[in-house]
Formats: C-alpha cells, sequence, structure tokens
C-alpha cells in the first residue's frame, strides 16, 4: 500500500479530495458544529497517513496542486462583497469601527495573556498575528521575531475553533444580523471562519471577505505598536 501511495504524484490533491468529501457528507447528516468539513478532513488524512505508513512529503507532493486553487478561490470571495455594496456603504461607519475594535482588542487580548502567563518574546511574536490570514500572519511573525511554525499552528488552530463555535456563539449572545456574524467571523478567524459565513449567507460571506483585509491590513499596524512595549 505504501510503494503503491508513493509511487502517485497526485495521492495527496486525491485523497484530500476524497477525504473532504466524506468529512462533508458526515457534516450534512450529523449537523452538529464540532462537525466541521476541514476540521474532519484535517483528521482523516493524518489517521490515513498514519495507518498506510505514508510519509507527509508523499502525501505533499500530490497535495501541493490543490495550492494552485488558492488564489483565485480568494479573489472569488469579492463576488459577494461586491453583490452586498450597497449594503457596505449604508453600514461603512459602523463596520469600520466593528473591524478596528475587534483587531484592538485582540492585540491586547494576546499581550495582556503572555504577560500573564510570562511567555518568551519570541513565542508572544508568534501569536500577534494569529487571527489573520497565513500569509500576512507569517511576514508579520518573521518582522517580529517570532517561530514561522507556532504562527501557523496559532493562526490554523484560531480559525478552525472559530468556524466550530461561530454558531453556538450567536447563539448564546443572540447574534442574528447576518452584517455583524460576517464581521466577527473575518475578524476573528480569517478565512477559515470565512468558508463558515458563506455557508451562512452572501451577507455574511461579503462582509467576512471584507473583515479579513480590512483585520490584516490593521494587524500589521496595531501588532507592533502593542509589542514595542512586551
Amino acid at each position: 500500500m505504501n510503494s503503491v501511495v508513493q509511487s502517485s504524484a497526485y495521492f495527496g490533491f486525491f485523497i484530500t479530495l476524497f477525504g473532504y468529501w466524506i468529512s462533508s457528507q458526515i457534516a450534512k447528516k450529523a449537523k452538529s458544529t464540532l462537525c466541521n468539513p476541514l476540521l474532519l478532513t484535517i483528521i482523516f488524512i493524518i489517521v490515513f497517513l498514519k495507518l498506510t505508513g505514508t510519509q507527509y512529503a508523499s502525501y505533499e507532493t500530490g497535495v501541493k496542486y490543490i495550492n494552485y486553487f488558492l488564489t483565485p478561490s480568494t479573489v472569488c470571495l469579492a463576488v459577494p462583497l461586491y453583490r452586498q455594496m450597497k449594503l457596505l456603504k449604508e453600514y461603512a461607519g459602523a463596520i469600520l469601527i466593528s473591524i478596528i475594535s475587534g483587531t484592538v482588542a485582540c492585540a491586547i487580548m494576546i499581550f495582556a495573556m503572555s504577560r500573564l502567563f510570562a511567555l518568551d518574546t519570541s513565542i508572544y511574536a508568534s501569536l500577534v498575528p494569529k487571527s489573520i490570514t497565513t500569509a500576512i500572519a507569517l511576514g508579520m511573525s518573521e518582522e517580529l521575531g517570532g517561530i514561522a511554525a507556532v504562527t501557523v499552528m496559532a493562526v490554523f488552530i484560531t480559525g478552525i475553533l472559530g468556524a466550530v463555535i461561530a454558531t453556538t456563539v450567536f447563539k448564546i449572545f443572540h447574534i442574528e444580523d447576518p452584517v455583524a456574524q460576517g464581521l466577527a467571523l473575518g475578524t476573528a478567524s480569517h478565512a477559515i471562519g470565512t468558508s463558515k459565513a458563506l455557508e451562512l449567507g452572501e451577507i455574511q460571506a461579503a462582509m467576512s471577505s471584507l473583515a479579513i483585509a480590512v483585520t490584516g491590513i490593521l494587524t500589521v499596524i496595531v501588532g507592533p505598536i502593542v509589542a514595542g512595549f512586551y
């Protein structure tokens, strides 16, 4: 089995798609926030690689082709944003204040928690960009003297956690407005949160897409300022 796996250049590509398909079916039937398709796919792939004894390098050789779709899929997020342009203009002030508040609150929380647990400066620097998309987060972490591996894990956990608990949080705090839901997901959980926003509706997707971009810019500005006091 292992030799067959390693001989196929497209193994990673197809096993990932297959894992996501199975995970999506489970999520539809289970109807539980814990059964997030992305989370289930990751678990599926880890278990599969362990059971078959497949090296991650062999899997990565095929899965890299999926990365080619990241850019066009990200650009596609502009479509729901464009369709909701009227809504953006109507709530421009509230939207901007919401994203700024979320970004600043995140920066202060990371600073306070890192101080409380007396984390090393490099670990703190790695956590600062946890709520922005990976590409920006890695560059910012490097500039602040962080550890790339810690940053990637922090970004991943933040995104998955946000996507998993989002609907529960909305119910507990009675957050029913689609604009507020989208902004919360995009500001706190970047692209993975936006995948959840896409499930909730077009308005949520549009607001979340906007929040990703603005949060990324604001974090690059606010993060180093707050980090200077650490």
